[in-house]
């Protein structure tokens, strides 16, 4: 089956979906999603948007706060473009109908948090669903825009690009690397499909499954990253992934964050004798940025040998609790863990990719017609570590340039052509009688990846991870062609190649910085070390 739009989007979190929406002004869109249009990382998000708001804040604190928490690889120029374009932002989710919690004096003006790393209350939020009221605001608009289909339980396999053509003995009249859409999985009936796009823009969210504890939902795992670099696209700063500090600690908790805001609101660190620890590593103590506060309880809970920390927000009282985090309150609940009465345990898992596919201000990769909005992409932004709240607005601000960008494109219609794209072809494939290798590669490279390439790493770690990925790479290649494709091999697929870019970007980093801690070049190293790792 062939499907042809003017726009494919590949993901349906709040980058894609605030694409799409401005995309199907000038043409038609094909919005792509593995799972159901909901289950994306961005509905997960508790936290909020970063955005200038308050008459005592500044554009200029809040580009200082993101340039301090990049240690020293923003991109000054993309990070201004971002903050500037935050207010505008907002005030259209506020036009869509995203419905943002007001201050309790009875006004209009937005209730405004403070996280980790921020020097003034600027987080906008909707109490602690913040990404699910986005989320379902800009689904329900898109849902009403006859411009736009969705196809749920589909799942990209490979893009579309001018060297399959060639390889195929195919001609085209390009010169360059030019994506024309993907060849995409039916994960309900097993059929590969062709969509065809004149513009393709990946919206595909992280890699956090890629380690064994993230707070991301099943979904994230690297899918973007991997099909372009496959594609022959550059990625950019792989080493740095932000582990949030704060994942509920229990058997029957999966991958549920504890918000930042806790923190931002007094919640206090202790470990489990009840002392508080972070003072003894930072001086903003547990609004210290993320890095900082996760390598703390890392530290913390190899030198007591505990399985996690704790936190604490009970001296709050029990009314402003429940009325400002209702869903950690009464998920925490679910648990018997009452947080107006006890702290909440605690551990740190994968939350955020700060690498991806290698953009421009306008969300440009390197191949042509191919786009990277949101998490899958490496805008300059976050640099080594990103500032809390700045990814929603990131997704915002580059779905907007990308946009605008595109539409010139697009508004040049004509009568356009594709070029005769071949079909997909299984060539000799077969069922699997093996399902088995594919669920022990899985838990193996998730496994490797906490324990070689995590929180702190060494040389030796490195190494050691190098090697097993390079063997489970040649595992997977076999598989992937002597079998038929499923949505479990394909991401297993995914997040092996995630991993190996990992591994290969923090080998080449010689020191620490940000997210990228290694106990054998303990220090930052400004004068010797590139300012990005470009693979």
């Amino acid at each position: 089956m062939e499907i042809t739009s003017d726009y494919l989007v590949i993901g349906s979190g709040i980058a894609g979906l605030s694409f799409a929406l401005k995309a199907a002004r000038v043409g038609t869109v094909t919005i792509v999603t593995k799972k159901e249009a909901m289950d994306a990382s961005s509905n997960y998000a508790q936290g909020g948007i970063a955005s200038v708001l308050d008459p005592q804040d500044s554009f200029d604190l809040h580009i200082a706060d993101t340039i301090t928490s990049g240690a020293g690889l923003c991109n000054e120029e993309i990070v201004r473009m971002v903050v500037t374009n935050g207010p505008d932002r907002i005030r259209e989710l506020i036009s869509l109908g995203v419905n943002f919690s007001h201050d309790t004096t009875g006004t209009e003006r937005l209730d405004l948090s403070q996280e980790g790393g921020h020097s003034r209350r600027r987080i906008v939020h909707t109490k602690d669903l913040t990404g699910q009221e986005v989320e379902g605001c800009l689904i329900q608009n898109v849902e009403k825009n006859n411009r736009i289909r969705i196809c749920d339980n589909h799942m990209a396999i490979d893009l579309i690009t001018t060297s399959k053509f060639i390889r195929r003995g195919i001609s085209t009249n390009e010169t360059e690397e030019t994506c024309w859409g993907a060849y995409v999985l039916d994960i309900t009936t097993g059929e590969v499909k062709t969509f065809l796009a004149r513009i393709t823009v990946l919206a595909t969210g992280g890699a956090g499954k890629v380690y064994l504890y993230t707070s991301n939902p099943d979904i994230a795992t690297g899918d973007g990253v991997a099909i372009s670099y496959r594609a022959g696209a550059r990625v950019a700063n792989m080493e740095f992934v932000q582990f949030h500090p704060t994942c509920l600690y229990h058997p029957m908790a999966k991958n549920f964050l504890i918000s930042e805001a806790v923190r931002g609101e007094g919640g206090r660190l202790l470990d489990k004798r009840g002392d508080h620890f972070m003072e003894r590593y930072h001086p903003s103590e547990d609004l210290a940025l993320r890095d900082i506060v996760a390598r703390s309880i890392d530290a913390e809970l190899k030198k007591s040998g505990d399985e996690c920390v704790y936190l604490d927000i009970s001296h709050r009282p029990k009314d402003f609790i429940i009325n400002r985090f209702p869903n950690i309150y009464a998920r925490c609940l679910e648990l018997n863990i009452d947080m107006t009465r006890e702290p909440i345990p605690v551990v740190p898992a994968a939350h955020y990719m700060c690498g991806g596919l290698l953009t421009d201000e306008y969300g440009r990769t390197t191949i042509g017609n191919l786009y990277a909005i949101g998490e899958v992409a490496c805008t300059g932004l976050h640099g080594a570590n990103r500032l809390a709240s700045n990814s929603l607005l990131e997704a915002l601000v580059f779905a907007k340039s990308a946009f605008e960008d595109s539409a010139r494109m697009i508004s040049d219609k004509g009568d356009y052509k594709f070029p005769p794209v071949p079909l997909w072809d299984p060539g000799s494939a077969t069922d699997s009688d093996e399902s088995v290798v594919v669920s022990h590669n899985w838990d193996e490279v998730r496994r490797l990846m906490w324990n070689y390439v995590g929180i702190v790493r060494t040389d030796k770690r490195l190494i050691r991870a190098k090697r097993r990925i390079e063997v489970i790479q040649q595992e997977i290649k076999k598989y992937y062609w002597d079998f038929i494709i499923t949505s479990d091999l394909l991401e297993l697929r995914n997040v092996a190649t995630a991993a190996e870019l990992i591994i290969a970007s923090a080998t080449s980093r010689k020191e620490s910085r940000g997210l990228h801690y290694n106990l054998d070049y303990p220090e930052r190293d400004d004068k010797n070390c590139r300012h990005d790792t470009v693979i």
